[in-house]
């Protein structure tokens, strides 16, 4: 959402439009389509990471080009909505500062009256609903709610995208914290979108004004009956051209130099450290050989590969293996509830059953998730052929 604090209505629609207000200017109205766009692209490139092994997170990531792609575009988008956010603030101190627009989107007394008026109306216990001013009760709710989570989403953003520097503040703990609260608040800004936002505005009636800047006489008396009674009262006047010319003198220069501070939290907050940032290069792959043996023989004999990892056990090779390809997902973070950490929670798995069944790569998860194919971590076809070989021969530990 878009800051809607103007009190700039006065201004009437062109002449063939007399009945139309003048409710948001062009600068909000751009400012609200680059805050549209940018959410709309966090959250497409958001979801599928909180929710990796979704089927339809999998198609995203091969849409995109991979995982890796798809992080670049949500840093990028969040960048954007960082400097949307500080444009918002400029603008709604011009505003209070330079105009001295009333700060009408903070709740005030008024708005307790105004849920009792309409709890009323709605039981058939009054007549009519409450007479808004420039904005109501569920509006101020909605602003507000944005205002908070874009700040938990920076914050969080924040922690995760520099974990160094914040671990060297705070407890380790406190970066899956962040993840947590992270895409919780993401899954509660897109649910409130969807679900409060595009009804009241969209399908309740398509209220086109951040569109085209305009409301309706017949919108006007039914949302905002108190605002429209102040207009046509010439209330919501402005300040002569000279107090504003004597007043952005001032702000002018603060504002600047408030945006360069601004700003510049910005590019440290994307520079400071590139540990998250940086794509990391494929796991390099070695040659593991695992000897198909009767099943008679409890043990594999050592076969040293290449590198001179013995791979017949989960410490002669497999636990480096996915440590290379499968930590960055199944390590601490544990997504899918699944860690590759030790033997233990391999074969114990998470919610999709138990990662590595002895004796039977078909029910073990690790395996069926590999044959699918297109996974993050995924493994070539011949370390693939030694997973389930090692696992058939009973997938010692070591």
């Amino acid at each position: 959402m878009s800051e809607h604090l103007s009190e700039k209505h006065t201004e009437k629609a062109p002449p063939e439009e007399r009945k139309r207000f003048l409710r948001f200017d062009l600068s909000q109205r751009v400012e609200h389509l680059v805050m549209l766009v940018s959410f709309t692209i966090l959250a497409i490139t958001g979801l599928p990471q909180k929710f990796p092994d979704a089927a339809i997170s999998v198609g995203f990531f091969r849409l995109v080009g991979g995982i890796e792609v798809m992080r670049i575009i949500h840093r990028a988008s969040s960048i954007v909505l960082m400097i949307v956010s500080i444009y918002h603030v400029i603008a709604l101190l011009y505003r209070v500062f330079v105009k001295r627009v009333r700060l009408t989107m903070l709740p005030v007394w008024e708005d307790v009256k105004h849920v009792y008026e309409d709890v009323m109306f709605y039981l058939g216990l009054r007549e009519e609903k409450a007479r808004y001013d420039r904005y109501n009760y569920a509006e101020k709710a909605e602003y507000l709610a944005v205002v908070w989570g874009t700040v938990i989403m920076a914050i969080t953003g924040f922690m995760m995208w520099n974990p160094i520097a914040t671990s060297r503040i705070l407890p380790g703990e406190y970066i899956p914290a962040a993840k947590a609260a992270h895409g919780g608040e993401a899954i509660l800004a897109v649910l409130a979108i969807l679900l409060w936002h595009v009804y009241h505005v969209h399908l309740k009636h398509f209220n086109k004004s951040m569109f085209t800047g305009y409301l309706s006489r017949e919108l006007m008396e039914e949302e905002h009956p108190a605002e429209l009674e102040r207009i046509e009262r010439g209330v919501n006047g402005e300040p002569s051209p000279d107090v504003i010319k004597q007043r952005q003198r001032v702000f002018i220069p603060v504002a600047s130099v408030l945006s360069v501070i601004m700003l510049a939290g910005v590019v440290a907050f994307v520079t400071f450290e590139d540990t998250s940032i940086t794509t990391i290069p494929p796991g390099e792959s070695a040659p593991v050989y695992v000897t198909r043996v009767p099943e008679v023989t409890p043990t594999l004999p050592p076969t040293p590969t290449s590198t001179g990892i013995q791979a017949e056990s989960w410490s002669g090779g497999f636990e480096a293996l996915f440590r290379n390809r499968c930590g960055t997902c199944h390590g601490i973070t544990s997504v899918g509830g699944i860690s590759l950490d030790t033997y233990e929670q391999a074969l114990e798995g998470g919610e999709s059953g138990p990662g590595i069944v002895p004796g039977d790569p078909d029910a073990s998860v690790i395996v069926q998730v590999q044959k699918t194919g297109g996974h993050p971590g995924q493994l070539t076809e011949e370390e693939l052929e030694q997973l389930i070989a090692w696992i058939e021969a009973g997938a010692p530990e070591r």
